[in-house]
């Protein structure tokens, strides 16, 4: 039961809410819908006796999928069912750029969004296919994407954009809408989370507009999500199955600490979060290897499936309370995650795939990966090299000189090869030459006001190096 402070923060709530003229009627009442049900503390409480470990059934390993179909004729048929979404709505500022993530340079000239356009013209061009393209953005994002897409125009691909909901940013003090006090530029607003995509599919038109071209499925990723290309054999598969949602799992390395898991959970398949397992099973649960796989977020679902769900208001997801601070003013976002919805719709199940298939950029460390001699492209897909027989890739540490994508660049006059590599710590003023190679186990820790410049063709290999006379 709600409390009556509870009733009257939701009630002077929707009055503030309904005098904001910047946000559509639906965000209004998506962005009321949400709060209520934080405030009423609906938290879902999973009940540990009933957790089941997921079968091959629920969690189908990848190997034991049907082989594509043959003919290009069938896989025509098979793409023409397709619609891939990217979510574009983050910017890059984790590393030191201003707009939107995925036009940030991967690789050869190549950005994010470049790679994914090549990768569906691709498929396009070779079966005759239309698959399109939807990008996500947010209100931070939208109107550089916009500019951007221009530049594709010509290409054998249609691309749409929608924007995710723009909801605003409670003020924690009193529940109230920070843009209701003034604060109306971007701020006093927030995109809440990727769980928005079905809502926000639905709202802008999108959703019936690919129904009503015979579309079925959407293959929703995140744009910097470099091994997120369309499988056929997964879209195959949940065709002749009927599956409504996929998701995408993958085994857990040392380097993963984020992503949930799949359960088996009164009949049906569920996402289980760390945060909500209780403290007396945490070390359980770690140790189940089963449980050792997590969500890529690449995901799969029936577009009618989710009109379904959105028009009955059923997609309920457990909501993520994200505590911010504008200028001193403590405020709340609340966000959904997409991947929790698995659990309201039918036949949903998880794939195991290979690793290959999750290999996200998301700070330089992982940009060094990606620009070095481990991987190449070929037809807008990054292929990992062969000549790498550990199936793990090094971990890379780098310190915050190296944050900036622009700082990074600079302390490269090219990528070093890596391999051969197994580890690397960089740390303080270091600067590479050309046609580097670093093997095994490396770590160049710079002390305080010096600096370490390591010549070109230099070779490395389980060494540590803290100064020039190292070298």
């Amino acid at each position: 039961m709600a409390t009556a402070t509870a009733t009257d923060r939701l009630s002077n709530l929707k009055s503030s809410v309904a005098g904001l003229n910047q946000i559509s009627e639906n965000e209004k009442s998506g962005f009321i819908n949400l709060v209520a049900r934080y405030l009423s503390g609906e938290a879902q409480h999973v009940e540990w006796s009933k957790i089941q470990t997921p079968t091959d059934e629920v969690v189908v390993p990848y190997d034991t999928l049907a082989p594509t179909p043959d003919g290009s004729l069938e896989i025509k048929n098979l793409l023409d069912k397709l619609v891939v979404l990217k979510l574009n709505g983050g910017l890059g500022t984790t590393m030191g750029c201003t707009g939107p993530k995925s036009v940030i340079e991967v690789r050869d000239g190549l950005t994010f969004l470049d790679l994914i356009v090549i990768q569906i013209e691709n498929l396009n061009s070779k079966y005759g296919s239309n698959v399109p393209l939807l990008l996500m953005n947010s209100f931070n994002t939208h109107d550089d994407t916009q500019t951007i897409v221009e530049k594709y125009q010509n290409s054998n691909i249609e691309i749409h954009t929608f924007n995710q909901s723009q909801y605003p940013r409670l003020v924690v003090d009193d529940f109230l809408p920070l843009p209701s006090k003034g604060r109306t530029d971007k701020d006093g607003w927030y995109p809440p989370g990727h769980g928005d995509v079905f809502p926000s599919l639905s709202n802008s038109g999108k959703l019936d507009a690919l129904i009503s071209q015979g579309k079925e499925y959407v293959f929703v990723a995140n744009s910097d999500n470099l091994g997120a290309i369309v499988d056929l054999k997964i879209l195959n598969h949940l065709v002749a199955h009927k599956n409504e949602y996929c998701m995408e799992v993958t085994p857990k390395t040392l380097a993963d600490v984020k992503g949930g898991t799949l359960i088996s959970y009164e009949g049906r398949v569920q996402l289980l979060e760390i945060a909500q397992v209780p403290d007396e099973h945490v070390g359980g649960f770690k140790s189940i290897e089963k449980f050792k796989i997590f969500n890529t977020n690449n995901l799969w679902v029936n577009l009618k499936a989710i009109k379904r769900l959105v028009e009955a208001d059923a997609l309920k997801m457990e909501i993520i309370p994200n505590p911010k601070e504008v200028d001193g003013v403590k405020v709340l976002q609340l966000e959904t995650a997409a991947g929790a919805a698995i659990r309201f719709f039918d036949k949903a199940i998880g794939i195991n795939v290979p690793r290959s298939r999750f290999l996200p950029v998301k700070a330089t460390s992982d940009l060094l990966l990606v620009q070095s001699d481990l991987y190449t492209v070929e037809n807008g897909s990054v292929i990992r090299n062969k000549a790498r027989t550990n199936p793990e890739n090094p971990s890379i540490e780098l310190g915050p000189e190296f944050k900036k994508v622009s700082n990074f660049l600079g302390r490269f006059k090219s990528i070093p090869s890596i391999v051969e590599l197994d580890s690397l710590k960089v740390v303080g003023d270091v600067w590479f030459g050309t046609g580097v190679i670093l093997k095994g186990k490396v770590s160049i820790v710079a002390k305080s006001g010096v600096k370490v410049e390591i010549p070109d063709g230099a070779v490395i290999a389980n060494k540590e190096i803290n100064g020039p006379k190292d070298l």
